[in-house]
């Protein structure tokens, strides 16, 4: 499944297990926050394209990691089954999504995520515990937004050196120039673009890898919603 061991397949019957329950959340529940219905197709879409992250180095080592636009779970969770030493918060603003994420915590059986129903902005302003701020060694976003916007949600809450390691699609030059021109402030710059195959019914599906350069910008976080509407380099 992944070059490098980190496939649904490679892992231990316990972890294939709670991989199974989330599967079965996905496809059981009419609330579910996901189109994907079948469980075979939830493998692919979700599992396995959720579990190519491991391929990023300073994410299998992570300890501690924000799933930020969670979503319906995806990256988090498969990340919080294969991780089980690292803490995992899934971020997610909307109230029906945090509430299936919370469901599927519990059918899998995991410790170790948590949800954060909370706007990352909003989440990032405040120090722990109260917040995220500087909290995560890693952050992920799959699906969530541009470059720039999903580099300038990760600053405030990754440590120093922190990464980001964000899902696309096919490579956009136009998208990769704006996050060149947001570096600076957004204190972020792309270290590595990894192609990690055809995964969500995409054949170029690629992993940005962006890595924190310094401490967070002051101006950071913005007002919820500004990354989005305005992002930096645009």
């Amino acid at each position: 499944m992944s070059r490098t061991g980190t496939g649904p397949d490679d892992l231990e019957p316990s972890a294939r297990a709670a991989l199974e329950a989330i599967v079965e959340q996905v496809a059981g529940d009419r609330t579910a926050p996901s189109s994907v219905r079948r469980p075979g197709d939830a493998w692919r879409v979700h599992i396995a394209d959720s579990l190519s992250g491991l391929e990023v180095e300073s994410l299998r080592r992570a300890s501690s990691i924000a799933d930020v636009g969670a979503g319906a779970g995806f990256p988090g969770l498969p990340l919080a089954v294969a991780l089980p030493t690292a803490r995992i918060d899934l971020i997610e603003a909307t109230a029906r999504k945090c509430q299936f994420i919370e469901r599927a915590i519990r059918a899998a059986g995991l410790s170790n995520a948590e949800v954060v129903c909370r706007r990352a902005e909003e989440w990032a302003a405040a120090d722990p515990p109260a917040g995220g701020r500087a909290a995560y060694e890693a952050v992920t976003a799959r699906a969530v937004g541009r470059l720039a916007t999903l580099a300038e949600l990760a600053s405030p809450l990754l440590v120093d050196d922190g990464v980001l390691v964000a899902w696309k699609g096919r490579r956009d030059g136009e998208e990769e120039a704006e996050m060149d021109r947001a570096t600076e402030r957004v204190a972020m710059e792309v270290e590595e673009v990894r192609w990690v195959g055809p995964y969500a019914g995409s054949r170029n599906r690629h992993i940005y890898v962006m890595r924190k350069t310094g401490p967070t910008p002051s101006q950071l976080p913005r007002r919820p919603g500004m990354a989005k509407k305005r992002p930096y380099g645009a």
